[in-house]
């Protein structure tokens, strides 16, 4: 096999490709429909894949589409991300059981040993998953149980070919196209004439993964053809944020207008939150068995939009809708670059789609950034 050569794999081939990673011990998990929409689920083979799905977003609506064609992934994005995985929504942390001397012996919950296959990494997620990485696994703070799944996971990414209307990932630099972090990456060609994948390798895992496979090396124009479906994606994206200035604006905007004019729109619903891809506010919870002989300390995922997430002694100390929107929207573009060095956006689009009443924080930044200019004239 070429190495480190660009590799022509037909549709046929990949779903051989998709049979050897579950050979190799992985559970396969990637994009499918259920409940008219595209989720991260289970696959057992590349047919419970969305072929021949696309999809439309816009704040507030989404809704699947049949394609012309049998693309393999011709959608964009749905409400799940690959954070459900890798930092689950409830996960127990430790057991602490009484003995009948009265001693009493606390166990860690064991360490992931599921070795997890992710199919269809898009570039925003990679780069949500390296922002997961600067939260819990750092030399100053490791998460033993997200360090171990992401030890065991094996990511085949997907570079984009379209863009949703919610989509901006060009202006925060975080795709269309995945640079790094992948085992293998396709990028997907389509139309009337033709129907095949380029294909990369980028670890010994993936390689070792794709040996038995007889793939040629794609030519030139194969190449370029790829490459110029990636490009056009950018063309195709109706918004962006100023990711240059947004920082300064959210440190110069607390008093703004604009928060109370979006508090009277946002419901605290913390759909934002919960479809994010970096989103880690967590809450933890001990349960007592009936007679107080064992407690179980459960985590579970929480939002900066609930009014418990910020009590003290005395009460929660960003009581409005206002403070609330205003604590998420400057913490995920702006004082994220104090505490990890990159935004805590990537551009996804996701908090647009999946807002029931449809506010777009690039649109609340730009409002923000028109009265910082103003202020500052």
């Amino acid at each position: 096999m070429m190495k480190n050569k660009a590799l022509f794999c037909e549709p046929s081939q990949f779903e051989q490709l998709l049979d050897l990673i579950k050979k190799a011990g992985y559970k396969l998990l990637g994009p499918t429909v259920r409940d008219e929409v595209i989720i991260y689920d289970e696959l057992h083979s590349a047919k419970d894949l969305p072929i021949g799905w696309m999809d439309e977003q816009d704040p507030g609506r989404y809704r699947l589409k049949r394609r012309s064609d049998r693309a393999y992934f011709g959608y964009n994005l749905g409400p799940h991300s690959w954070k459900k995985y890798l930092f689950p929504s409830q996960e127990k942390l430790w057991t602490a059981k009484k003995q009948e001397n009265g001693f009493v012996i606390l166990q860690e919950a064991p360490l992931p040993e599921e070795k997890m296959a992710f199919i269809g990494v898009r570039a925003c997620e990679m780069q949500a998953i390296f922002v997961l990485d600067k939260v819990f696994n750092t030399k100053l703070a490791v998460y033993q149980q997200y360090q171990k799944r992401r030890e065991n996971t094996f990511i085949m990414a997907v570079q984009c070919t379209t863009a949703a209307n919610t989509c901006f990932c060009a202006s925060m630099q975080s795709g269309p196209k995945v640079k790094e972090g992948y085992d293998l990456a396709l990028t997907e060609v389509i139309d009337e004439h033709v129907h095949y994948f380029i294909l990369m390798i980028r670890t010994e895992r993936g390689r070792s993964i794709c040996k038995s496979l007889p793939f040629r090396e794609a030519t030139d124009d194969e190449c370029h053809l790829a490459g110029v479906h990636v490009e056009r994606t950018v063309e195709k994206m109706i918004r962006k944020v100023d990711n240059a200035h947004v920082h300064e604006v959210l440190m110069q905007s607390w008093d703004s207008k604009q928060w109370d004019k979006v508090a009277d729109r946002c419901i605290n619903c913390a759909n934002c939150t919960m479809a994010c891809p970096t989103c880690f506010c967590s809450n933890t919870e001990d349960l007592v068995n009936i007679d107080a002989t064992q407690v179980d300390r459960w985590q579970s995922w929480e939002s900066c939009f609930n009014l418990s997430h910020s009590s003290i002694h005395g009460g929660s100390v960003r009581s409005s809708a206002q403070s609330r929107y205003r604590q998420w929207l400057t913490h995920k573009f702006g004082t994220w670059w104090d505490q990890f060095g990159v935004s805590g956006c990537v551009g996804c689009g996701r908090c647009i789609t999946w807002c029931p009443v449809g506010i777009d924080v690039t649109e609340e930044l730009k409002e923000l950034q028109v009265e910082y200019n103003e202020k500052n004239r």
